[in-house]
């Protein structure tokens, strides 16, 4: 079906909505996670969540790694965070994992968690100021 350029699909797909402004959409989205600030992301991180960093490499290159965290492009992220899909990364056990994104910011991870939940993992969200918030705070950074 094609889709006029005045079209904007918001919601289950194929269902086409009124236009929306991408600043609404995020608002929209984060409504719906419990987002976490850098120090509760690190305690989750403790009792088990998966960080999971979809930055650029060169924004990792740049600013380092946090340690234990999952490196995952964002164009890969819903592939290898499916737990039913044949190219899931290891650590994507179950759809009750708990999975903190993160970006360099905080703006792509909430969009990219929501994507996250529609694919059933219910307790995905993602950090208040990305990675820029978690080095701020003076938590681990590697490289």
């Amino acid at each position: 079906m094609a889709v006029s350029s005045g079209d904007n699909r918001v919601g289950d797909p194929g269902v086409v909505g009124e236009q929306i402004g991408i600043d609404d959409l995020l608002e929209k989205v984060r409504e719906g996670l419990d987002r976490v600030g850098p120090e509760r992301a690190f305690e989750e991180a403790s009792s088990g969540a998966l960080l999971v960093d979809i930055r650029y490499a060169a924004l990792r290159d740049r600013d380092g790694l946090i340690p234990g965290a999952l490196v995952v492009e964002r164009n890969e992220l819903e592939w290898r965070l499916d737990p039913l899909g044949s190219h899931r990364a290891a650590e994507a056990v179950s759809h009750d994992l708990r999975v903190v994104v993160i970006c360099n910011e905080g703006y792509a991870s909430s969009l990219a968690a929501e994507s996250l939940r529609r694919l059933g993992l219910y307790r995905a969200t993602d950090l208040i100021g990305g990675f820029q918030a978690w080095k701020g705070a003076g938590l681990p950074v590697e490289g």
